[in-house]
């Protein structure tokens, strides 16, 4: 499959005020590409746009979890970039609690956020990129798309649906001129996990601690992940993995599909402890 050339033509990046998506964005207009931004938050965005200089950048502020503000704003987007060739959705939470401490409310909003923020952006713009010479679609999932632990059942269940998107939608578009690919990053130094959401029934310093026993766990630089994910954007990659931890999982649940968890639960018993009061 031909390469994607990502200069001089747009690169839609949803979740791009803040993470993963602000460091590709970074990237990107270093190299000459021409960006449509889009996140829920217009500070961020627009101190965001102010620091790519020299870059042609436009800012979409839009909750995805809102159909309609999704499709008006991809019309908004079409409008102003004629040539939009690649998708990389970036925007999510992290959700911590047991089955027990989660309302359903909570799991609701989490699954509105990863999953169907992903599918309503990717539907909205999906003509606009049927119409360029080679496009891709980007979709980030995650490391518990591929392995699910305890403590994190919406989250992992959205970003698993995140992963049956992408594959799905890839098999739909086979023989089109546009491709889809989905990554699965592990232990990138974001903060989302810090700055994420727990069940309301947690202890706020019990939900810290669990945070932060995660956070402790992950070694790739935010700008590394971002350059590996913009490179299999340009190869129009169907799987990737980021990070030595997802690349471990991967091949832990390819050997042990029904027992990885016994290797799992040890190393992340602290992240996963959302019940033991803090001394």
């Amino acid at each position: 499959m031909k390469h994607l050339d990502l200069v001089g033509s747009t690169t839609v990046i949803t979740g791009a005020a803040n993470g993963m998506g602000a460091d590709i964005a970074r990237l990107l207009a270093t190299r000459g590409a021409h960006l449509a931004l889009i996140d829920h938050d217009a500070a961020a965005l627009s101190a965001l746009a102010d620091g790519l200089r020299g870059a042609t950048v436009t800012t979409h502020v839009i909750d995805l979890r809102d159909d309609d503000a999704v499709f008006a704003g991809a019309a908004e987007i079409t409008a102003a970039h004629p040539r939009i060739n690649a998708l990389i959705t970036c925007a999510g939470s992290s959700m911590l609690g047991t089955l027990e401490q989660l309302t359903m409310e909570e799991m609701r909003w989490l699954t509105d956020v990863n999953l169907w923020g992903t599918v309503s952006v990717t539907k909205a713009l999906l003509p606009a990129l049927r119409s360029a010479p080679a496009a891709h679609i980007t979709h980030l999932a995650s490391v518990y798309a591929l392995a699910a632990p305890a403590g994190r059942i919406p989250y992992a269940m959205s970003k698993f649906a995140v992963r049956a998107f992408s594959e799905a939608l890839r098999h739909e578009l086979e023989g089109s001129t546009v491709s889809v690919g989905a990554v699965y990053p592990a232990g990138v130094r974001t903060g989302i996990i810090l700055h994420g959401r727990y069940a309301a029934a947690i202890d706020p310093d019990v939900a810290a601690r669990a945070a932060a026993a995660q956070a402790a766990m992950y070694h790739t630089e935010p700008t590394d992940a971002a350059a590996r994910i913009i490179r299999a954007t340009e190869r129009r990659a169907a799987r990737t993995m980021v990070g030595r931890e997802a690349r471990l999982i991967d091949v832990l649940v390819r050997t042990s599909p029904s027992g990885y968890w016994r290797a799992m639960r040890r190393p992340l018993r602290a992240a996963i402890d959302t019940t033991t009061p803090v001394a």
